[in-house]
């Protein structure tokens, strides 16, 4: 077993970088242009699933295609307008991401949020390069399900029990155990009381990432 034989699927919004703000200001925003009102509270609860399993949450009632059509494109361009001028990477991300790349540990982004999220924020912060696959789980059945995490781990061609997951939700942390994966939970938008389901939880990624591996593989 060798570094070559790993996986690193991050989790983008909350773990990569924080963004959590703009996405709230961004739902709110839209949301109250179509005459509905959105709690940080609820938005906090439901934080880390896609738009399409949140929309209907957040409206309270079931939105009817058209609708939804209307409000998710509108949000994410919102979204993109705001989020690279007032987001920030974690710290030590980059650390982590340059370790892992050179040792030969190949690194997917693994989000809920939409692919074009994911390459412009990516692209905004300068970490395009640390990633062989970029993938989306906006049109795959939400965390907590595996399913993006399953996908990430196809396309990077790594057996999930040589993946570790990155993550910061509670749905998250339940989609990698899923998923039959490692995960690592960072800090950034739950208690640690609450990321209790995760292997390892971290309060930032300024720690050596190696320490992290060896606890889980043998290399």
């Amino acid at each position: 077993m060798n570094y070559q034989n790993l996986a690193i699927l991050w989790d983008m919004d909350g773990t990569l970088l924080d963004t959590k703000t703009c996405h709230y200001i961004s739902w709110r925003d839209v949301l109250r242009k179509h005459g509905y009102d959105l709690t940080e509270a609820l938005f906090d609860e439901h934080f880390g699933r896609n738009n399409a399993s949140v929309l209907p949450l957040y409206l309270g009632f079931q939105p009817g295609p058209e609708l939804a059509a209307e409000i998710i494109p509108e949000k994410e361009s919102l979204f993109r307008e705001i989020a690279p001028a007032k987001s920030r990477l974690f710290p030590g991300v980059k650390s982590w991401l340059k370790t892992a790349q050179s040792l030969g540990i190949r690194q997917a982004v693994a989000s809920s949020g939409s692919l074009g999220n994911i390459h412009v924020m990516a692209n905004a912060f300068g970490i395009s390069s640390y990633f062989t696959e970029l993938v989306s789980g906006a049109d795959l059945p939400a965390k907590p399900e595996p399913d993006v995490f399953l996908v990430a781990a196809k396309e990077v061609d790594t057996p999930a029990e040589f993946c570790l997951v990155i993550e910061d939700s509670v749905p998250g942390i339940s989609a990698a155990r899923r998923a039959g994966m490692k995960c690592v939970a960072l800090t950034s938008t739950n208690p640690r009381v609450k990321l209790e389901q995760a292997d390892v939880v971290v309060d930032d990624f300024t720690s050596p990432l190696q320490d992290i591996l060896k606890q889980f593989f043998i290399v």
